[in-house]
């Protein structure tokens, strides 16, 4: 199941406000983008994959697994936010698993998580 469309990110501007006003959170596979949205609004997502990921097939499919993950995550998340996820090109060897374990661990460094403060360490929310 995708994505629904009012979950998603689509306008150009909308992803520049989160690279400019927003918290960039690196990782080995992917870099998360996290800007906190307007009260009363649900959380929404987009993605970014270039062409160095690899060729058409190789983005859909990362594209598709980062879609499935934030889809399952979104229903975690209370709190409005726009969240751009953007691919590096090692995230098209990266497994299914592999994906969802980083992009949840950066996801509760962002503190998107109810359990997780924003800007705590992952060792802090665990305890």
């Amino acid at each position: 199941m995708a994505l629904p469309r009012d979950r998603r990110i689509t306008r150009r501007p909308d992803f520049l406000e989160v690279r400019e006003r927003g918290k960039s959170i690196p990782g080995k596979y992917i870099i998360l983008g996290v800007l906190p949205g307007a009260p009363g609004t649900r959380p929404v997502a987009g993605f970014t994959l270039t062409k160095r990921t690899g060729n058409a097939v190789t983005r859909n499919l990362v594209r598709r697994r980062l879609r499935m993950i934030v889809r399952e995550a979104l229903a975690e998340i209370s709190a409005p936010y726009f969240i751009v996820t953007v691919a590096r090109h090692t995230a098209a060897r990266a497994d299914y698993d592999a994906l969802r374990h980083e992009w949840r661990k950066l996801a509760k460094r962002a503190g998107l998580f109810d359990d997780a403060a924003p800007g705590a360490s992952p060792a802090a929310a665990a305890s």
